[in-house]
């Protein structure tokens, strides 16, 4: 009996050792699963750098987001590990809004932005009166007034800042409507407007030729510039993780590079910035 009593102990501690190896060689796998939010996974880009990650360990799970909005608050919250949708600008000015202790670690593309039409083909066309439509998010409405203003249309006041909005438009010789709308509804109301500025990566996702397309088109070798540089971004704390600084170091691959130039029809250009100028430029802010 006592030898019975001793052998089902035993045999206990080893099947408890085992699930306890199973449960930890698990969580050492899932510890290189990185999950990526996204506002769009279409093209080549995507699937080659997974390819390129998992090559090394390391496995990217994509989440797919329909709002700006949501992949910073995802990433907060840490339902995600990293994201990758959006510029400087416009994460800083999500963690001044919200407190949230996010922070870029890398550089991927600079994406100009432009203005496009379906009746015009220069901006020397716009009428008096016209109506012209822009993203209402407070970093890409700044940009996109900024954009007016360098073609001529408007002119801004001088503490204008990285977040300005209409009200800071000191001169509008052609008293232009200024229409803000979603980022997203920017293409979509391109037959009911002279002209609408579009984010390079929706006007891509609309179908446009982000280069041949725009009457007017975002000088993307412009040090201003720098604050609309896309980036990775992942919570303060996870700054110096090796898995991540890996994919962005995969991400300037130039297989990479080319998926996308060839997604973004030669529109975005991949922009190798270290992570110290990247902070510098957000701090900055």
């Amino acid at each position: 009996m006592k030898k019975a009593i001793i052998y089902l102990a035993t045999v206990l501690v080893v099947l408890t050792l085992a699930a306890c190896s199973q449960k930890s060689s698990g969580e050492e796998k899932d510890a290189n699963v990185v999950k990526i939010g996204v506002t769009g996974s279409d093209g080549e880009l995507w699937p080659i750098l997974k390819e390129k990650a998992k090559a090394e360990g390391i496995e990217i799970d994509l989440i797919e987001f329909s709002d700006y909005t949501l992949p910073n608050q995802a990433l907060a919250n840490g339902d995600i590990d990293l994201n990758s949708f959006q510029h400087i600008a416009f994460l800083k000015q999500y963690t001044k809004e919200n407190k949230a202790d996010l922070t870029p670690i890398g550089a991927t593309l600079i994406a100009p932005m432009g203005i496009y039409s379906e009746k015009l083909t220069s901006i020397e066309e716009i009428e008096d009166g016209a109506r012209i439509a822009i993203p209402d998010d407070p970093s890409n409405q700044a940009r996109a007034l900024k954009l007016l203003e360098s073609a001529g249309l408007i002119k801004l006041a001088d503490d204008f800042g990285l977040f300005g909005d209409p009200s800071k438009i000191v001169e509008n010789p052609k008293k232009l409507d200024i229409y803000p709308i979603v980022a997203q509804q920017t293409p979509r109301v391109l037959p009911d407007v002279a002209a609408s500025v579009i984010n390079n990566g929706i006007a891509g996702q609309a179908g446009f030729d982000p280069v041949k397309d725009p009457i007017y088109l975002e000088d993307s070798e412009d040090e201003n510039t720098l604050p609309y540089v896309n980036i990775f971004a992942a919570r303060s704390s996870d700054k110096n993780n090796e898995t991540y600084q890996r994919i962005v170091e995969l991400y300037h691959d130039e297989e990479v590079k080319k998926a996308v130039e060839a997604d973004t029809n030669g529109g975005s250009i991949v922009v190798d910035i270290s992570k110290e100028e990247l902070l510098k430029v957000y701090k900055g802010l």
